[in-house]
């Protein structure tokens, strides 16, 4: 097993921090160009809910990234400790956002979930949000046959 910790400043700049880290970190994995797609995507997506939701545009606020991975099943977590989610089945719901005037469709949580072989969110409001995923990748030894 091997795993990763990245704590970071709730600014948008971040973002692609976390993304590329992420990948990089999963290299040995050799996962190939759509798992790359896919975890960069949730990834952009759980850190910019953080940013815009949790902590409400403000840049103050911290952001944990945890990753962690044993032979080819990755699991990531997500965290802020912001305002957290009052109704967690509402916000997962396709189309819902509280930020309409923000241009957010709402989608998020869908996209997600859609890319994710697990996917999974608890939330406390007035402490915060965690975003857990478990993806599988596909296995480089079968490919080498």
């Amino acid at each position: 097993m091997n795993e990763m910790t990245l704590i970071f400043k709730s600014c948008l700049e971040n973002e692609a921090f976390a993304r590329t880290s992420a990948t990089a970190f999963l290299m040995p994995l050799n996962p190939n160009v759509e798992e790359l797609m896919e975890i960069k995507t949730i990834l952009a997506e759980a850190v910019v809910n953080c940013m815009i939701h949790g902590y409400e545009g403000s840049e103050d606020g911290n952001i944990t990234v945890h990753i962690r991975y044993e032979g080819n099943v990755v699991d990531i977590c997500v965290r802020d400790e912001g305002c957290g989610i009052e109704d967690i089945d509402l916000a997962m719901q396709p189309l819902y956002t509280t930020k309409e005037h923000l241009e957010r469709s709402g989608m998020g949580m869908t996209i997600m979930a859609t890319f994710a072989d697990e996917f999974h969110v608890t939330s406390t409001p007035g402490k915060g949000t965690a975003i857990s995923i478990k993806k599988i990748l596909h296995d480089t030894h079968e490919d080498s046959r």
